[in-house]
């Protein structure tokens, strides 16, 4: 038995305190086998256990005191998704996430949605202790996550995981700031021994996106009193595209323009360059009482993926003046061209006797249609870097007092870049790559934890923990090459500035920013009497750039009869705003709702422009979480969860939608060193902006029984959640609260069917996606109803040897589509409504063999 797990046990079986790995108020292996009665634990039930209590003892499934989905290596692999984000949408009932086929920053880190919450309401721990943040900030991220910036979980390869952990209730009183929604803890593989490498590829029934994935695991022994585990995976994928031809692309082929490309704009998957991921996770035993531990990551991902396509007729600032007459600019240095400025494009302009004679063979005249005749479609991607490394110590001391010390540092990069792409404003001399910018996001954190328990005459010891947490976090932003920012000569006559779609950030814009906070927090957990348990927190912060806050959380279990327990909680909760919230700048290209395409620029909230419109200092979101539930666990091994939730968050913090920017406006930008605002047709800020009240149910069951002459493990994941917008102010669109309120499915389900056989094991699982709403491109294009749709993932294993099992799979396997996107396909090309929870793919195949030894 490795270090760390002899620890536990021994604390376990010693009902002492545990180290303060993992702290949320309850334990709940929801997807554990639980047959057996709770009395009688075995080693299987040991492994099970998540260390989620208010730092008690840990308990079996059947004493949590709220919702915990304990999920398993092997149910975690059993399933044709390839990147952690979506495998847990298949096993965790109130976790979304969507495909980001043209959506900006969210193609490289995609948002996820648990309990209908923002992607950074939710907080997320590697073996207990607070993940840093992405340096990625979602601007376009579907409505309900516009301007989130959470973690990156992408990063952490499935080959190192030991369990996940996902607690479905509020736990700020716990951690601090974003566990709103819940808290998803990875608990990695700590194996002294052993080991195992995975080979996997897969394609979509289209013949497209084909995915190539190598992954490995292995544990050694670290003197004989401790142990090392390493795990490693590299993916490839190529992109997808489900796209018809724009209706204006369609218009200039008819008429004779035989550059445009066929189909204009792609609509899909992006492409993976690489993918590559390292994870080490080692323990040394110090002592009898005593372990020290370390863990840590690196990974890089270079993705790249579609984006709006440029007409050749009438995108303003390259080929369109403001009246709609073709953008001709004058190369002499005197401006003594004489180059026309009142050419009507017409159906061709290629074939425009004036542009002919006028521009194109005059050489001191210059239009973009010269050099991209067809127009153009960017390709926007980037390189994430991500860092991490844990070192700490736990154990015990006298009277039964255990301790955790620990030191965490993490780091995410992202380096933007944009092709196929140009800078207008330097005319014929642009070049066509760019490197528009790049931005950091850093955290050091020391926690210092203690526990202990106390005989106070109640029918088990109280539990009371103490700690204490300091963190320190930066945010810094870095110039993009210059020619991705430059104003060049043609800027006065109309020219835009910067790498069309996603323009550099400028010298004079980067910078660093930073922060800190402390915290103290105590719980306590008892259990009152033999059938009754309560646990109460309450955690103070202070926040060096915004103050202070003090929030709180009591819980219950009541055993009401043999095989029916009642649980419930309420918890005060908080998230603080992100330091690229408060200060980041970019600007990107959007649909307007005109059909047009725009440069909308967000700006920190305290910019003299934003403020103008309403922008002001952020302040922190508060919450109100209530959860109340039922667990049942009988005798014939059928093992049902089912609690209600209901949040309400008020000052939540988004985007504002785009705000038109008048002339005024654009001189202030000019006069602050803004060099390039007078390419921006809207701004955006981070706002506290709406209040909403999120209700929903959740009810996890599992039962497993003899059948076929093998056995057959079923479960069942269910969630409803509605949300409603409570309050909004003018700079929050009727679009928007739709979306934000309609966006996801309010049910969604999934059944599984999983049954071994000798050296066989086959799977079946049945998922549901109820009806969506969706604001087509976030122009105000209504898809009142993303219709409902069913998927069946199948899958087949064979045991060749006991190191060797081949698996082949198909995910969606009668490949489904959402509904046609036929009331808005022509406009910018995309064949199904992009939001779509079952995605736009359809069927995925793969196969994957994995050599255990």
């Amino acid at each position: 038995m490795n270090t760390s797990l002899s620890l536990l046990t021994k604390h376990v079986r010693g009902v002492l305190a545990a180290s303060a790995a993992f702290s949320v108020m309850a334990i709940a292996p929801v997807h554990a086998q639980e047959a057996a009665d709770a009395a009688e634990a075995s080693a299987e039930d040991y492994e099970q256990i998540a260390i989620v209590g208010s730092r008690a003892a840990p308990r079996s499934v059947a004493e949590s005191a709220v919702p915990i989905d304990i999920i398993s290596d092997e149910e975690f692999k059993n399933q044709g998704a390839t990147d952690v984000v979506s495998m847990m949408q298949t096993v965790v009932p109130s976790f979304n996430v969507n495909d980001q086929p043209i959506n900006d920053a969210s193609t490289l880190v995609r948002p996820a949605n648990l309990r209908g919450m923002a992607s950074d309401h939710t907080l997320v721990l590697v073996n207990g202790k607070r993940r840093h943040r992405s340096a990625v900030i979602t601007f376009l991220g579907g409505g309900l996550s516009d301007g989130a910036q959470g973690p990156d979980i992408s990063v952490i390869p499935a080959a190192a995981l030991k369990q996940i952990e996902v607690l479905r209730d509020g736990a700020a009183a716990q951690y601090g700031s974003d566990a709103i929604a819940g808290v998803i803890n990875f608990v990695l593989n700590d194996a002294s021994e052993g080991g195992s490498f995975e080979a996997r590829y897969g394609s979509y029934y289209e013949g497209d996106g084909d995915m190539i994935q190598l992954s490995g695991n292995i544990g050694m022994p670290l003197s004989d009193k401790g142990f090392i585990n390493l795990s490693a995976e590299y993916r490839t994928a190529d992109d997808t595209s489900r796209s018809v031809q724009r209706d204006d692309a369609a218009g200039l082929v008819a008429a004779g323009n035989t550059f445009v490309a066929d189909p204009a704009q792609i609509w899909g998957s992006p492409e993976i360059k690489h993918d590559y991921k390292l994870f080490a996770n080692l323990g040394l035993e110090l002592s009898d009482t005593a372990e020290a531990y370390m863990f840590g990551n690196f990974a890089e991902r270079e993705v790249e993926g579609g984006f709006y396509y440029r007409n050749p007729h009438t995108r303003e600032g390259v080929y369109a003046a403001d009246d709609g007459a073709l953008l001709v600019g004058d190369l002499t240095d005197d401006l003594s061209g004489n180059c026309p400025t009142d050419i009507i494009p017409g159906d061709n302009v290629l074939t425009n006797e004036r542009y002919i004679n006028e521009v194109a063979n005059n050489p001191d005249c210059f239009a973009f249609n010269e050099i991209l005749p067809g127009g153009f479609t960017p390709r926007f991607g980037g390189t994430v870097t991500d860092m991490s490394l844990v070192f700490g110590t736990r154990g015990e001391l006298a009277n039964d007092i255990t301790y955790d010390v620990s030191l965490n540092l993490g780091e995410n990069e992202v380096d933007f870049v944009i092709s196929n792409t140009i800078n207008p404003s330097l005319g014929p001399d642009t070049p066509f790559e760019f490197s528009p910018g790049r931005y950091t996001q850093s955290e050091q954190t020391l926690d210092v934890d203690f526990t202990k328990p106390f005989e106070i005459g109640l029918y088990e010891p109280l539990f009371v923990a103490s700690g204490f947490q300091y963190r320190h976090e930066s945010y810094e932003s870095f110039a993009g090459d210059t020619a991705s920012y430059e104003i060049g000569p043609l800027a006065s006559q109309g020219f835009g500035i910067g790498s069309n779609g996603f323009p550099g950030l400028a010298a004079n814009s980067q910078g660093l920013v930073s922060r800190h906070n402390i915290a103290f927090y105590v719980d306590a957990e008892a259990y009152i009497t033999e059938t009754f348990m309560l646990a109460g927190a309450i955690r103070y912060e202070d926040y060096s750039d915004f103050g202070d806050t003090t929030k709180g959380k009591v819980a219950f279990r009541w055993q009401a009869l043999e095989n029916i327990a009642f649980r419930g909680a309420f918890s005060t909760g908080f998230k603080a705003p992100t330091l690229g919230q408060s200060n980041v700048r970019n600007v990107t290209t959007a649909f307007g709702t005109d059909g047009k395409l725009i440069d909308r620029a967000t700006l920190p909230p305290t910019d003299p422009v934003s403020q103008l419109k309403g922008g002001e200092q952020l302040t922190p979101e508060e919450s109100e979480s209530i959860t109340f539930g039922v667990v049942a666990d009988f005798d014939n091994g059928l093992f049902v969860t089912a609690d209600y939730y209901n949040i309400e968050l008020t000052d939540r913090i988004s985007t504002a939608s785009g705000i038109a920017l008048t002339d005024e406006d654009i001189a202030i930008l000019l006069d602050q060193g803004i060099s390039d605002a007078s390419s921006f047709t809207e701004i955006s800020f981070f706002t506290n902006d709406f209040d909403t009240t999120t209700e929903g149910l959740d009810v996890v069951a599992n039962y497993s029984m003899e059948m076929f002459e093998g056995e057959t493990k079923f479960s069942l994941a269910y969630n409803w959640t509605s949300t409603e917008v409570d309050r909004a102010s003018e700079n929050i669109s009727a679009e928007r609260i739709r979306m934000l309120e309609d966006n996801l499915p309010a049910v969604r389900y999934s059944a599984t069917a999983n049954h071994t056989n000798g050296d066989w094991r086959f799977l079946a699982r049945l998922n549901y996606f109820g009806s969506i709403y969706e604001d087509h491109l976030d122009s105000a294009l209504p898809i009142d109803k993303v219709g409902s749709e069913i998927t069946i993932d199948l899958e087949m294993a064979y045991n060749f040897t006991e190191e060797l099992t081949v698996t082949v799979g198909a995910k969606n396997a009668f490949d489904e589509y959402p509904d046609e996107n036929t009331q808005y396909a022509g406009i910018a090309g995309s064949l199904y409504p992009t939001t779509s929870p079952i995605g736009i793919n359809g069927g995925f195949y793969y196969l994957r063999g994995v050599y255990t030894f």
